[in-house]
């Protein structure tokens, strides 16, 4: 028995869901970050099962996942170096008070 490729695309959307209502409601930097990376992997999820239902003899979707984990690897590293800089500066990782850019 196998389970319906409509299974994961529910996942997938309540996923990505989950981590666009922890981006738009959250202050905390950090928190912010931990919901672009559940939307990320919505991405993944959705990714692998249209690989595996659609055509699993090509590779596709695995190496665009391998892909996205790479991307979000980077964005985790880049992005906790700007809170851990910011917090150094200001003493604070709440998004509303991080105003560096204005004058």
């Amino acid at each position: 028995m196998s389970i319906p490729l409509s299974w994961y695309l529910i996942l997938a959307a309540a996923l990505f869901s989950i981590g666009l209502f922890g981006v738009l409601s959250r202050k905390n930097a950090i928190a912010i970050l931990l919901g672009v990376e559940l939307m990320l992997n919505a991405v993944n999820v959705n990714l692998v099962a249209f690989w595996r239902y659609l055509d699993p003899a090509k590779m596709a979707g695995q190496v665009f996942a391998i892909i996205v984990f790479a991307v979000a690897a980077a964005e985790v590293a880049v992005g906790l170096a700007l809170i851990i800089s910011v917090y150094r500066r200001r003493k604070t990782v709440v998004a509303d008070e991080i105003d560096l850019m204005k004058w």
